[in-house]
């Protein structure tokens, strides 16, 4: 690979293992231009693909294309790239999230450390996936708890798993927020919008029906339900999980350069937890709504600001979601 300038083929593989990132109902909030003069790919915020209702100061969005981004460093490692990132580079277009110095690394025996920690990430963007099914009682161990928990510190979060009574009243607010979402109008119609019914279309993003999984018979679950007030015919009931391990992903602050070191963290643990085939899931509904988000900090120990709750534990992986069409998410400049 030239110095120069980076292959067709590679900048492909970059930019498909960016998006294979999560975001808030799978909008993938994201665009990416690549200037081949350069060698910088910036990382663009698409404001068409915001949730105005649910995420009104896109802090979601930002999180999303942290991921992205988080997952585009962990690529580039992978393929022996240094990549030189600069969050918010021009601080007068907020649609800009970040800029990407890429190059090829000299060829020595051993990497930065944080660069060889990213590369072994990669086989888990592939299997990464939202896992909205049961999960057994089988407690996570110790020590994986403990990597998770670094994951995040490396990109400048906390991550703390929940313990009782914190962990009941976070669930006690999980649900309240979700009837406050069947209840606001605006919110079921954005969410409606999101979701894909894979019968009369071939989605390439949204949330299709397959993914949707299964309701909780016991009516506790702490996942979305993207059907909302509605009926998916031949949708099972199943029980759920008694006692979910729920990890609460916090910042000490709360602006949009935090939501992006959210996002990357956020994804850091998700790939961790997967090369450790723990399967995860989100609680995001109290996190949106700014009388809850604040409750769900540990009224003893708990610092920051709340942005994501995980959902982790052991049974199906769930299925893969899809993902727009290279085209329609990168651009090319001289």
């Amino acid at each position: 690979m030239p110095s120069q300038t980076l292959d067709d083929a590679t900048l492909a593989d970059l930019v498909a293992d960016a998006t294979a990132a999560p975001s808030m109902h799978n909008a993938q909030p994201w665009r990416f231009c690549y200037a081949r003069g350069e060698r910088t790919l910036t990382l663009l915020a698409d404001l068409d693909r915001a949730l105005p209702a649910a995420d009104p100061a896109d802090r979601a969005l930002r999180m999303g294309c942290g991921a992205a981004l988080l997952n585009l460093r962990v690529s580039a490692a992978h393929h022996g790239l240094d990549a030189a990132t600069t969050l918010l580079p021009e601080p007068s277009s907020p649609t800009v999230l970040a800029a990407v110095r890429l190059a090829v690394r000299p060829d020595t025996p051993d990497g930065p450390a944080d660069d060889t920690a990213l590369a072994a990430l990669h086989p888990a963007i592939r299997d990464r996936h939202t896992s909205r099914y049961p999960f057994d009682d089988e407690e996570i161990p110790e020590d994986v708890r403990a990597r998770l928990t670094e994951a995040a510190r490396a990109e400048g979060a906390d991550f703390a798993f929940l313990a009782p009574p914190h962990l009941q009243t976070v669930l006690e607010l999980i649900r309240d927020a979700e009837g406050y979402n069947r209840g606001d109008p605006a919110r079921q119609a954005e969410q409606k919008h999101w979701t894909r019914n894979t019968k009369t279309e071939a989605p390439v993003d949204g949330i299709p029906d397959y993914a949707f999984g299964p309701t909780d018979a016991s009516g506790r679950a702490t996942n979305r339900d993207f059907m909302g007030t509605g009926v998916l015919p031949g949708r099972p009931r199943v029980a759920f999980e008694k006692q979910p391990q729920l990890g609460l992903l916090s910042t000490l602050g709360d602006h949009p350069m935090d939501w992006l070191h959210a996002g990357q963290a956020l994804e850091r643990v998700l790939l961790t937890a997967t090369l450790h085939n723990v399967c995860t899931s989100f609680a995001t509904q109290p996190v949106e709504w700014p009388d809850l988000r604040w409750l769900l900090r540990d009224p003893l120990f708990g610092t920051g600001h709340p942005q994501m709750i995980v959902r982790l534990g052991y049974g199906p992986t769930g299925p893969r979601t899809p993902r727009r069409p290279l085209d329609q998410v990168l651009t090319i400049e001289p």
